[in-house]
């Protein structure tokens, strides 16, 4: 199937359903086998089996996590998505409203090949602080 921008809105949706299911694999799924994701310029998360290990981290600390796509930006095979996240953090309780984005280099399969998440860690831990 070709990228095309309505391609890659439909893989979207599917792709925050894929969160709102809690299911790791179904985010997971979205990925090429050797995909990765990079988060604040973290350490990568590379091959399907990391990144399935990053959303069941995301999950465990926030079991109710529930994701909208605020945006969706596409040229060619790049894309921006935006999202927003809330939920409550696992160890305190505390209400959380998280905002960030990922940048895609989406391959011909519709899989994400490459992925660079941003939020904004510092406000994400004052949020989650039980303080």
């Amino acid at each position: 199937m070709p990228v095309t921008p309505d391609a890659v809105a439909r893989m979207a949706k599917d792709y925050t359903a894929a969160w709102n299911s809690g299911s790791a694999d179904a985010v997971a799924s979205f990925y090429a086998p050797d995909g990765e994701i990079v988060i604040n310029r973290g350490d990568p998360w590379s091959g399907r089996d990391r990144v399935r290990d990053m959303a069941a981290g995301f999950f465990a600390d926030v079991p109710d996590l529930s994701l909208t796509c605020d945006d969706l930006r596409v040229s060619g095979t790049h894309a921006i998505f935006v999202w927003s996240f809330t939920g409550h953090d696992a160890s305190s309780g505390r209400p959380l409203n998280v905002r960030g984005w990922e940048e895609w280099e989406i391959g011909e399969d519709l899989k994400v090949a490459a992925s660079r998440g941003w939020f904004d860690a510092d406000d994400y831990a004052r949020q989650a602080s039980a303080a």
